[in-house]
C-alpha cells in the first residue's frame, strides 16, 4: 500500500469516527479559556420515558451542554435511586440533575452525598423530605385527578403490581396541553411504575445541601400546584411558574430548558 493511500485511509477512518461519536472538530478541540459546561442529567418519571425530555435535550445540546437521559427503572424508590446514583458516579465534572414527577424523589435520593451534583432542577416533580411518600405529598393538597379510578393495575410478578393511566383519562390527567395525537402515542408507550413506590418513604434529601430550582406547573392534574409550591419553598428553590400540565417539559420545552441553563450557570 502506498504512503498516499495509507494517509487517505487514515483520514477517512478519523472522519467516520468523529461522526459516529458526534464530536465535530470544534468540540474536540476547545479554544483556550473555554470553560466546559456541566453535564445535564434528565430523569423521567412514571407513565413516561426519556423521550419526554427530547425537546429540552435538543435545546441543551444545541447550546453545548453534554446531556444524559437515562432510563428510570420505575421499580422502587430505593432501587431506582441506587441505579441513578450509579450512573451519576460514572460522570466526571459538575452535574446538573433535572427531574420530572416521580423522577424527583429518585433524584432527591440519588444526588445525596455526590459532590459533583451542583444543582437540582425539579419540573413538576416530587421533592420529598426524609420519611415522606409520593402518595402523602400528592394528596396533601386537593386537586389531583390521578386516583385509583384513573389507573389500570396489572400484576407482573407474584405479589407485585404495575400501575398504568387508563386511556380515557390519560390526556386530561397527564398531558392536557399536548396535542391529542401525541398523547395517544404517549399513552400507548407509557412505562408503568410499581405500585409500591406510592408508599415507599424517601431518604435524606439532597436539596438540603444542593441548590435547587423548581418549575411549577400551574395546571397540573397529577401533582397539585399548591404541593409543588410547598416543596419548592421548603427546599429554598429558585421558583418559576408556567401555565402547563403535568408534562411541562413537553408542552413548555423552551421555558424548561431556560431554567436548566440558569441552574447550570
Amino acid at each position: 500500500m502506498t504512503t498516499t493511500r495509507r494517509t487517505l485511509l487514515a483520514g477517512s477512518v478519523a472522519t467516520v469516527a468523529g461522526v459516529a461519536l458526534g464530536a465535530p472538530a470544534a468540540q474536540a478541540q476547545p479554544r483556550p479559556g473555554d470553560q466546559p459546561k456541566p453535564t445535564v442529567v434528565l430523569v423521567h418519571g412514571a407513565f413516561a420515558d426519556a423521550s419526554g425530555w427530547n425537546d429540552v435535550a435538543t435545546r441543551l445540546i444545541r447550546d453545548g451542554y453534554p446531556v444524559v437521559a437515562p432510563a428510570n427503572p420505575l421499580r422502587s424508590v430505593a432501587s431506582d435511586s441506587a441505579y441513578l446514583a450509579s450512573i451519576l458516579a460514572t460522570l466526571s465534572g459538575p452535574i446538573v440533575l433535572a427531574a420530572h414527577s416521580y423522577g424527583g424523589i429518585v433524584a432527591t435520593n440519588a444526588a445525596t452525598g455526590n459532590p459533583n451534583v451542583r444543582a437540582l432542577v425539579y419540573v413538576a416533580a416530587f421533592a420529598p423530605d426524609q420519611g415522606e411518600t409520593l402518595l402523602g405529598l400528592q394528596t396533601q393538597y386537593p386537586g389531583s385527578k390521578l386516583n385509583e379510578a384513573a389507573l389500570d393495575f396489572r400484576p407482573y410478578q407474584e405479589g407485585l403490581v404495575d400501575g398504568y393511566i387508563k386511556r380515557q383519562f390519560f390526556r386530561e390527567v397527564f398531558a392536557g396541553d399536548v396535542p391529542k395525537a401525541t398523547t395517544e402515542l404517549m399513552w400507548a408507550g407509557q412505562r408503568p411504575a410499581d405500585a409500591r413506590t406510592l408508599g415507599e418513604p424517601s431518604g435524606t434529601p439532597a436539596w438540603k445541601t444542593i441548590p435547587s430550582w423548581y418549575l411549577v406547573a400551574r395546571n397540573d392534574q397529577v401533582l397539585p400546584a399548591a404541593a409543588q409550591r410547598f416543596m419548592a419553598q421548603r427546599a429554598g428553590a429558585h421558583v418559576r411558574e408556567v401555565s402547563a400540565s403535568h408534562v411541562a417539559m413537553i408542552s413548555q420545552p423552551a421555558v424548561t430548558a431556560d431554567l436548566v441553563k440558569r441552574a447550570a450557570r
